[in-house]
């Protein structure tokens, strides 16, 4: 028997948008408008896309040295976190692999994290098992919704003033519309914009007064993944996991200097070698040649023959107009430029190793 999906607060505008609902991580979410996939990606590369994301995890950590007791989990620093800073990083297992990556922000009187949807029901437990004397608070009455694009500013902006001056990362409480949120200048699809926690009760309509600015219009599923892709961000599940460690998944920037001397977190033995010694594989960017896309699972092999990988993301990029992978590739084979071949239904199709990102980040720093 299995769980009824569950419905955000923004299930019924999504109908009535004309939303695709399907089952993702548990909840009923669009993965597409009428729009459709190519035209929502587009639309927040060009200007701005509204993401509902309330099936994310929403925590609040409240007691006495939250920062220090995070340490202890994760291998990111959080003891100078200043007050209305967010910072991403990931929750460790004890072989050094990748349990699943969050935001964390520094609110004042407590801490607000972020957490995949998938591992909403691992990560509560883990913190409350771990974090002695901290309060770890599941959010069950807010939704959460992301305005993404270079026009982000201005439909935020016309709402609430307060936040065009943000930075990148940064997180304020603020009126919206007449409701309290909390407006974070981050996101998930490479472009400048916002993650919004709204009160249930007002969801809608602070949804509805950001759709109305002529430069916002509905994205799902579809086009927050080929968006994340193309900014090569990591997928929970798909490109980073409880095998993988940050090392491999070039996450090496979310381990400041003294956590990488320190320890203390973890699975902090393999970092820590991998960090003085390298690693056997990396996560790299893959261009195919031709026009088949590459999905997860496809074998990567190097110029003669031998098997070096495999792809973990893959799909088509509207940006590029080309299809686009991220994948684990030997070290050994891991440089922008070297010659690879995918093979996709028994046939060996060419590609190369590119840098990643492929389409620029461009957060308002």
């Amino acid at each position: 028997m299995t769980d009824t999906p569950k419905r955000t607060p923004l299930y019924d505008l999504h109908v009535e948008l004309g939303g695709k609902m399907v089952d993702f991580a548990g909840w009923e979410m669009p993965v597409q408008y009428p729009m459709g996939i190519m035209g929502e990606h587009t639309q927040c590369r060009e200007k701005a896309g509204l993401f509902d994301v309330s099936h994310m995890g929403q925590v609040i950590l409240r007691g006495e040295n939250i920062a220090e007791k995070l340490e202890t989990i994760c291998p990111s620093a959080f003891t100078k976190l200043p007050v209305g800073k967010a910072r991403y990083t990931v929750f460790t297992n004890e072989n050094g692999g990748i349990m699943d990556d969050l935001i964390v922000t520094n609110a004042g009187d407590h801490f607000f994290l972020v957490v995949n949807a998938s591992m909403r029901r691992q990560d509560i437990p883990h913190m409350a098992a771990n974090l002695n004397g901290i309060d770890v608070i599941e959010i069950f009455d807010r939704a959460l919704v992301a305005v993404q694009g270079p026009k982000a500013v201005d439909v935020v902006g016309a709402l609430c003033p307060a936040a065009v001056d943000m930075k990148f990362m940064e997180t304020i409480v603020a009126d919206i519309n007449g409701a309290v949120c909390r407006i974070s200048r981050l996101g998930y699809t490479g472009e400048d914009g916002y993650e919004i926690s709204i009160p249930d009760a007002d969801a809608e309509a602070v949804t509805r007064a950001f759709l109305v600015h002529e430069n916002c219009e509905p994205a799902g599923l579809g086009a927050r993944d080929s968006l994340r892709l193309e900014a090569g961000l990591c997928l929970y599940g798909n490109d980073i996991d409880n095998d993988t460690s940050p090392i491999e998944a070039s996450l090496n920037w979310a381990i400041p200097k003294r956590r990488r001397e320190e320890g203390g977190f973890p699975g902090a033995a393999r970092i820590q070698r991998e960090l003085a010694e390298g690693v056997a594989r990396k996560l790299v960017g893959i261009k195919p040649d031709g026009r088949a896309p590459a999905r997860q699972g496809v074998e990567v092999q190097c110029a003669n023959g031998h098997t070096i990988g495999a792809i973990t993301s893959g799909g088509f990029s509207p940006t590029i107009g080309a299809p686009i992978a991220m994948g684990y590739v030997s070290t050994a084979h891991s440089a922008a430029g070297e010659k690879i071949n995918l093979i996709i239904r028994g046939k060996a199709q060419p590609a190369e190793i590119v840098s990643l990102p492929f389409v620029q980040q461009n957060y308002k720093r």
